[in-house]
């Protein structure tokens, strides 16, 4: 639930209090303190999405080592007929 929270609505509370912001505030806030929130959900959700994408290129690299491992034992690779 923790990582959820931060991963999805953290960033949804930020782009919701960003638009609070720009229909409640002053005229000399507005727009600073929508562009400030806003843009804080979004790199948050950013941040988010790279790590997870960065994160895939090890699962494929531990399966590119057990492919190699296999091929050192029985000296085929593992999808080989």
């Amino acid at each position: 639930m923790g990582l959820n929270t931060i991963r999805y609505i953290v960033p949804a509370v930020l782009v919701v209090i960003g638009f609070v912001i720009l229909f409640t505030a002053g005229e000399s806030l507005r727009w600073e303190g929508w562009a400030m929130c806003v843009g804080a959900g979004l790199a948050i959700l950013l941040l988010n999405a790279l790590y997870r994408y960065g994160a895939t290129g090890d699962k494929e690299r531990d399966a590119e080592d057990s492919a190699r491992e296999y091929f050192g034992e029985h000296g085929r690779w593992p999808d080989d007929d």
